[in-house]
């Protein structure tokens, strides 16, 4: 019986089509497909035992092994788990990591002995993740970048986000790309950041914008770099500056990273340990900026955000984090902004109000 393969990758990432990742888990903590489930047809330990066989007797003696440690129960078990799947998601599509024995095992008993059909992809993730690598290079991009700048607390990500043609790398690295960026789940791990990235753009791409929009981030978010080749592509486009004023920029960052991320914290850990929490994550946030504020001006911000959380533990009020706010704004993040923005002013292409800004951009993005 042959068994069916395909490698149409595009068609699996333009339809976001599901995925069974047969790796063991610590491959596919390491990075995957994006949006596939692992359901293993071998644990850690068993790969683990089976590669020394490998090594020590051959390629045959390594995979009578992996068929009497995957059998009986143990194989039945693992054939449920995928045809649950499979029910759910009748155009699935099985991976190993190089598209040999263990998806085509995969593959085999799930047909011989359910009588499912289900493709397998050619080549594995190993190929996925060449063809992901490659939507980076320029000439596999068919659209023209255009970066969204503006002062912190300019609400740029929300605006993004109502774009259909935006990227939202914020959102991609699971950071907001400050000081303050963390959230209290991690980010993705590298591989998974880069293969996210590029199925988002391929996805993009595929409705046929003539540009996308990306907030103006730099080399990376956080602790996630893009790849070199998409950097530097990225980081030349042309500019759109939207202009906030200070005092709404202010009440963003205390919806944000006061309200939203207490209740965050409340959420996963309790009212008491979460606020504690959140307090923590904003004190070790400042002690990031403390060389750039100096000892002086890092000290009177601790001050003045304790003053505030001890204020609304009392009181149940929030006013008081605006007083450290405005001036982490305006002694921190301006100043920073302002350097940084002269250093590109030769490609900022428009300025503006939000609304202005979002009507430039429906302007100027067509559809090929």
């Amino acid at each position: 019986m042959e068994l069916r393969t395909t490698n149409d990758f595009k068609t699996i990432v333009v339809n976001s089509v599901p995925l069974i990742d047969v790796r063991a888990p610590i491959e596919f903590e390491k990075g995957a497909i994006p949006g596939a489930i692992n359901l293993p047809i071998m644990n850690d330990a068993e790969r683990h035992v089976i590669g020394i066989k490998y090594k020590e007797d051959g390629n045959e003696e390594a995979v009578k092994l992996g068929h009497a440690l995957v059998s009986g129960v143990n194989k039945q078990h693992k054939i449920e788990k995928w045809l649950q799947f499979i029910k759910k998601n009748p155009n699935a599509i099985i991976y190993c990591f190089r598209g040999g024995s263990r998806s085509e095992i995969s593959q085999k008993w799930i047909s011989t002995e359910q009588g499912r059909e289900i493709d397998r992809i050619e080549g594995g993730y190993k190929a996925f993740r060449n063809y992901l690598i490659d939507a980076f290079e320029p000439e596999n991009q068919n659209f023209k970048p255009i970066r969204l700048g503006g002062r912190t607390g300019s609400g740029k990500t929300p605006i993004l986000n109502g774009l259909e043609y935006s990227v939202d790398l914020e959102g991609i690295a699971n950071h907001r790309g400050s000081s303050f960026g963390d959230y209290i789940t991690p980010q993705p791990s590298q591989i998974d950041f880069e293969n996210l990235l590029a199925y988002t753009l391929i996805q993009k791409q595929a409705k046929g914008y003539s540009h996308l929009v990306f907030e103006d981030e730099g080399k990376n978010v956080g602790r996630r770099f893009f790849p070199k080749v998409f950097t530097n592509h990225y980081t030349s486009a042309p500019l759109v500056i939207v202009d906030i004023p200070l005092e709404t920029r202010a009440d963003n960052i205390l919806n944000e990273y006061v309200i939203d991320s207490q209740e965050r914290y409340i959420k996963s850990f309790g009212e008491e340990i979460g606020l504690n929490n959140w307090f923590n994550y904003i004190v070790a946030s400042m002690n990031k900026a403390q060389k750039r504020l100096g000892g002086e001006r890092h000290q009177h911000l601790i001050d003045s955000v304790t003053k505030a959380y001890k204020h609304q533990l009392k009181s149940h009020s929030i006013d008081l984090h605006l007083e450290w706010i405005h001036v982490f704004l305006k002694d921190y993040y301006d100043p920073m902004y302002t350097y940084q923005i002269e250093k590109q002013k030769d490609l900022i292409v428009f300025q503006g109000s939000k609304s202005e800004v979002i009507d430039y951009l429906n302007d100027l993005v067509k559809v090929l």
